[in-house]
């Protein structure tokens, strides 16, 4: 029986919205079984303001967020990595550092808010959007019975959960 929350990494390439998002819908939703981080292979060095406003708005702690290098997470004194999901296309095609302990990782990319033109409208749908994304994506998955999967089982589903919607 695992002992302490389940660590989770959410990488992204700039590190300023999806995977800050994913870090923080996380932690409350797996609260006490799960502990999410973020980080960037590029960091942006700042959070997107529209993610934290709205991070902000739907209740979430915001004071911790910061963009930052995954290199963070491949050091000696770095949490254990039990979970490493990429939530952007450019960071799953990337070499990734190696994680001690070779954690499950899967793909589950969605599109990025920043990159939309558009009416200030428009933005802040795309960035409700991408939230109720992974918001959907991390319910499943803190809903799995970890505990009574195989491996093999386990990683199809967290593969699935890259393609839910």
């Amino acid at each position: 029986m695992n002992t302490r929350p389940f660590n989770v990494l959410f990488l992204c390439t700039g590190n300023s919205v999806r995977s800050i998002m994913a870090e923080a819908i996380l932690n409350r939703e797996g609260a006490g079984k799960f502990a999410g981080f973020s980080a960037g292979s590029q960091p942006a060095g700042e959070v997107d303001p529209r993610a934290l406003s709205l991070l902000k708005t739907l209740n979430h702690p915001i004071g911790h967020l910061r963009s930052k290098s995954w290199d963070e997470f491949a050091k000696q004194d770095a949490p254990k990595l039990d979970f490493v999901f990429t939530v952007c296309d450019s960071a799953a095609n990337e070499a990734c550092p190696v994680w001690p302990g070779q954690p499950m990782s899967a793909h589950w990319g969605v599109p990025d808010p920043k990159s939309l033109v558009g009416s200030d409208a428009e933005i802040a749908a795309a960035f409700a959007d991408t939230y109720r994304m992974l918001s959907n994506r991390i319910s499943i998955f803190v809903n799995l019975p970890l505990q009574s999967l195989d491996k093999l089982t386990l990683q199809k589903r967290l593969d699935a959960i890259g393609k839910a919607d």
